[in-house]
């Protein structure tokens, strides 16, 4: 079998594994010049002071460094990035550290892209910005993800949001942006409480079945898919239940680091397509639209292939990670089909994921959330849906 041609964009510098965090000060100390030792710190809002692990990385940068922080409150947002840039543009830190969950690297992402340069990230924003295209260069992004779930830390996409009736949840995005180191210490995961555990997984195993059955898949995403889902169906409940379990919090980073790389390089599909108006619109966590809404665009992406395109890969690529989810290699295409969708409804059940009408999304709203749901991650679901499916899709998660 001829394989098709495919792109697969670099991949930073990964530091996986327990204590890995030991090197972020050196790593650190290889940006930094004589007149240059600055760092700007982006973290969480609560959760980094919380963990005694973070606050030690803080005592330990601090010691070596001029060291600035930034909080990040809730989801990121243009003006958190701009005011950011406003303040250490002219003093340039030589790097920028990102230690918290995807809001805190995401907007670590976009603060060291635009240090340099000094412009509003409305310059580039996708679909909401002036549509220039970024030129770089960055400054250095060093991302140590403390939840396994986004995979922002290996993408090359920032998210920031603005929330409300007018709102919006876009992309600045560019190959320059990506990090030039990862730490990935499952450690620093430990505090992650039961509920945020639960959502991030099932935005890791979105992001990678998504990715799997993507209209650009390859086959380096698919390899990197089908490890990162196997991990999941054996460690998510594990990691939930037993917070303490390091095999299963060390699963969980490995899953969602690849899910980054995958959704870069292959593309998404139609619950991550609805997460951007649900997410700019609703105060609902992303890890939870993905958690409600995955077993119902799943079971809906096949009924549309099986009626109107029997013969579309995606049908076989569902077969096939059915098969891996219940662990069974002798099943047929059809009860793989229906063993997916079961099992991820089930996932989503036992995980207690929160249905839309919780957070205030009502059947009058339907019309504008299809409307919005038309971007880039709905570009390479594997069948094109129409406005009417959507609706229900998301109606029947009222």
């Amino acid at each position: 079998m001829s394989i098709k041609a495919f792109n697969f964009a670099a991949t930073p510098h990964i530091h996986f594994g327990a204590g890995e965090r030991a090197k972020l000060k050196g790593i650190a100390g290889s940006f930094a010049t004589a007149d240059n030792k600055g760092i700007l710190l982006v973290t969480g809002g609560h959760s980094f002071d919380a963990s005694a692990l973070c606050t030690d990385l803080l005592e330990e940068l601090s010691a070596g460094f001029d060291v600035h922080r930034i909080r990040v409150s809730g989801e990121p947002s243009p003006e958190l990035v701009d005011a950011a840039v406003a303040e250490f543009h002219v003093s340039n830190p030589c790097c920028v550290i990102a230690i918290g969950g995807g809001s805190a690297v995401d907007a670590g992402k976009a603060i060291a892209g635009l240090l340099p340069l000094g412009d509003s990230v409305m310059e580039y924003l996708e679909g909401v910005g002036k549509g220039r295209a970024y030129q770089g260069p960055s400054t250095p992004f060093i991302a140590v993800p403390t939840t396994a779930g986004t995979g922002g830390e290996t993408s090359k996409n920032a998210v920031l949001s603005e929330i409300g009736e007018q709102g919006f949840k876009k992309s600045f995005r560019d190959e320059m942006l990506v990090a030039r180191h990862i730490v990935l210490d499952p450690e620093l995961t430990l505090s992650c409480p039961p509920d945020v555990t639960a959502a991030c997984g099932m935005d890791a195993f979105t992001q990678l079945l998504e990715s799997y059955v993507s209209s650009r898949a390859n086959p380096m995403t698919d390899a990197l898919a089908l490890s990162g889902m196997r991990l999941v169906r054996d460690h998510l409940m594990m990691a939930v239940e037993q917070g303490d379990d390091i095999a299963a919090r060390s699963a969980m980073l490995y899953a969602s680091a690849m899910s980054g790389l995958t959704l870069a390089n292959a593309g998404l599909g139609s619950v991550h397509g609805l997460a951007s108006p649900l997410g700019a619109c609703f105060p609902i966590p992303h890890g939870v639209v993905c958690g409600t809404l995955l077993h119902e665009a799943t079971a809906l992406n096949i009924a549309a292939m099986q009626d109107r395109e029997p013969l579309n890969p995606g049908l076989v690529r569902y077969a096939e990670a059915g098969r891996l989810l219940v662990d069974n290699v002798t099943l047929p295409d059809d009860a793989a089909l229906t063993a997916l969708v079961a099992a991820l409804q089930s996932w989503s059940d036992c995980l207690k994921m929160q249905r839309l009408g919780e957070y205030g999304v009502t059947k009058d709203d339907i019309p504008r959330i299809v409307a919005g749901s038309r971007g880039n991650s709905m570009q390479t679901n594997p069948i094109v849906l129409t406005d009417d499916e959507i609706a229900g899709l998301v109606y029947s998660r009222l």
